[in-house]
């Protein structure tokens, strides 16, 4: 799997995760801009992977900043001349129970891992679609994918992830631009106090970027969410169960209570190509049409 001639920006690759990231896309041949809010961090990040004869440059920005990320941006087109790979890896924690949750720390969290995403993203994407190219990563998580004790904020902003992936997954096909999310376990200074000493030195970063570098490779697939951790790989999927049609009126309600396990029956349950599939369905359920392929448009 190599990355020759391919240009990749990482975001928050100061260390863990994202350093990790950018050091095996430079040893597979990309050439890298490394992004963190710490500019020694960066630079020292850069720094270590031109030592090994990588091609490597620093940007310090926060990914929320939409004008230092615009400037970000245009410096990896200055240096090479094209942006192939985003990965949008930066994050923040700001862990407590919703109750204790002030609407600011919310919004922080949500600003930094959506929002950051967002606008990384938007910077990239033109470029992406003029070049008929692109390979686009949104780091999501299983605390939104199924949810995590004291991690309202945080699950709230992966899962939104999910759903930004979808959609431009679908927008970007046609431009060659493929869209996939990583849900990476891995010991960083974001998992430090969440994990044991032991479990931490089973999760390097290391043993997730292989997961990413399939992700953003020639013949990648679009619309993923791989979950990587500890060497361990596997996909998650958001699926529509085959369902039971109830209608309307009085009593509807308690049918739908009454049903309850049929409705949710995961036998021949499906991951919909496209969000009108569940509209689809219900119409050909109510007027006995036959249902267009959920997997097509």
């Amino acid at each position: 799997m190599q990355f020759q001639d391919r240009v990749a920006i990482v975001t928050g690759a100061g260390g863990g995760l994202g350093r990790s990231h950018a050091e095996m896309l430079a040893g597979a041949g990309a050439k890298v801009l490394v992004n963190d809010m710490n500019a020694q961090a960066a630079e020292a990040v850069a720094a270590a992977l031109r030592a090994g004869g990588g091609d490597a440059i620093a940007f310090a920005a926060s990914v929320t900043d939409e004008v230092r990320i615009a400037e970000m941006v245009d410096k990896a087109m200055s240096a090479w001349g094209r942006v192939d790979i985003l990965v949008n890896n930066a994050g923040i924690l700001r862990d407590k129970t919703f109750a204790k949750m002030s609407v600011a720390e919310f919004r922080d969290v949500v600003d930094v891992h959506l929002m950051g995403s967002v606008i990384c993203t938007k910077t990239v994407w033109e470029i992406m679609r003029e070049q008929r190219y692109g390979r686009v990563v949104m780091t999501t998580s299983s605390s939104g994918l199924y949810g995590n004790f004291g991690q309202a904020n945080y699950g709230a902003a992966k899962m939104a992830l999910v759903g930004l992936m979808q959609t431009l997954a679908l927008e970007g096909e046609k431009y060659d631009i493929r869209v996939n999310c990583l849900a990476p376990t891995a010991a960083t200074s974001m998992t430090g106090g969440l994990l044991s000493p032991e479990a931490l030195e089973k999760l390097s970063p290391e043993m997730v970027s292989p997961g990413l570098l399939a992700l953003v490779r020639e013949d990648a697939p679009t619309r993923a969410i791989l979950c990587a951790g500890a060497g361990h790989f596997a996909q998650a999927h958001v699926t529509l169960t085959q369902g039971v049609f109830i209608g309307g009126g009085e009593g509807a309600a308690q049918a739908v209570a009454d049903n309850w396990d049929a409705i949710g029956d995961r036998a021949g349950e499906m991951v919909p190509g496209y969000g009108f599939a569940q509209f689809e369905r219900e119409l050909a359920s109510a007027t006995g049409a036959q249902p267009a392929d959920p997997m097509k448009r």
